[in-house]
């Protein structure tokens, strides 16, 4: 579990005196997660989660919250930000940008079918064609500059295999980030765990912590690389298939896209691949903090690079 910042239920309880919202119930601690501090809230008549934006500057916030509240606007099926009786979506707790948001019904489909996979392409392409009309903008945090920053500090912990790979990768990536391709706003970490389902069927997308202005390809590639993955990292070709006939359906992918595509998929490994190494290998202060294997994206990319999986469809 990840809580870096304490919240007692007497402190929520002042601090949700800003919101129109009824008697606090319950305040219980996420146990998930590694980059904010979440907790679920329960008043008599909401359930809530309260986020604590742990690395976020809080004059970030607007963009990602009001995000949320435009993909709700349009349909998609994410968390809509709660506005206090000024208005805000945000605003300081115990040191720290916070904000809630209408809790979403469902759980995590960690073993994903072909059915779970096209709902989540549909989902997908439905976020992507409905960030056409949102006009903010928000550099990736996790982008190319990232990237080499982060590469130049994790370098002490590779061995010469692991290094040559991470140097190719940086070598092709730097081509890759040329290519014009169709740009907009981008969830950027739409794993199994950040999609919610009632029974079968698709409740909600959580977690926008790390949604941007980015290419919309990278961030399906993102999406296939954890959806679509067999035990052994491969694509399996059915979810695979599934889940993007069912994004091309909705927004039809370009010829750059296409032709970016094999490098895309390696580009989504190679981002998760050098974030775990760097929480694993540098972690922040914190308190019952929990770091990925950063070996998972390291398969994967091999995987990518070995065999860059299934074609797009036609």
């Amino acid at each position: 579990m990840s809580v870096y910042t304490k919240v007692g239920f007497d402190e929520l309880t002042a601090w949700l005196a800003r919101y129109a919202l009824s008697p606090l119930v319950e305040l219980a601690p996420v146990a998930s997660g590694i980059e904010n501090t979440n907790y679920f809230v329960t008043t008599e008549r909401e359930r809530l989660v309260l986020t604590l934006y742990e690395r976020l500057p809080a004059e970030d916030l607007p963009f990602y919250l009001n995000l949320m509240a435009h993909l709700v606007h349009h349909g998609v099926p994410a968390p809509a930000p709660i506005a206090d009786r000024s208005g805000t979506y945000f605003s300081m707790l115990n040191g720290k940008p916070a904000s809630l948001v209408r809790r979403l019904e469902g759980v995590p489909q960690m073993s994903p079918a072909a059915t779970h996979c096209a709902q989540i392409g549909r989902a997908l392409a439905q976020l992507h064609i409905a960030t056409r009309t949102f006009r903010a903008r928000h550099a990736n945090p996790r982008g190319a500059s990232w990237r080499t920053q982060a590469a130049r500090a994790v370098k002490r912990f590779l061995n010469a295999e692991q290094l040559a790979l991470l140097a190719d990768e940086m070598d092709l990536q730097r081509q890759v980030a040329k290519k014009p391709l169709p740009h907009g706003a981008i969830h950027g970490d739409l794993f199994r765990d950040n999609a919610l389902f009632d029974g079968d069927t698709l409740s909600g997308i959580i977690d926008f912590g790390f949604a941007a202005t980015d290419s919309l390809a990278y961030d399906l590639a993102i999406t296939v690389n954890d959806w679509c993955i067999d035990d052994s990292c491969e694509l399996d070709p059915l979810r695979t298939l599934a889940l993007l006939e069912a994004y091309n359906a909705m927004r039809p992918l370009s010829a750059e896209e296409r032709d970016a595509w094999p490098s895309l998929l390696r580009l989504g490994a190679l981002r998760f691949w050098l974030s775990r190494l760097y929480d694993l290998h540098l972690p922040r202060p914190g308190e019952l903090t929990h770091a990925h294997n950063p070996q998972h994206f390291e398969r994967v990319l091999r995987a990518r690079v070995a065999h860059p999986g299934p074609p797009l469809p036609a």
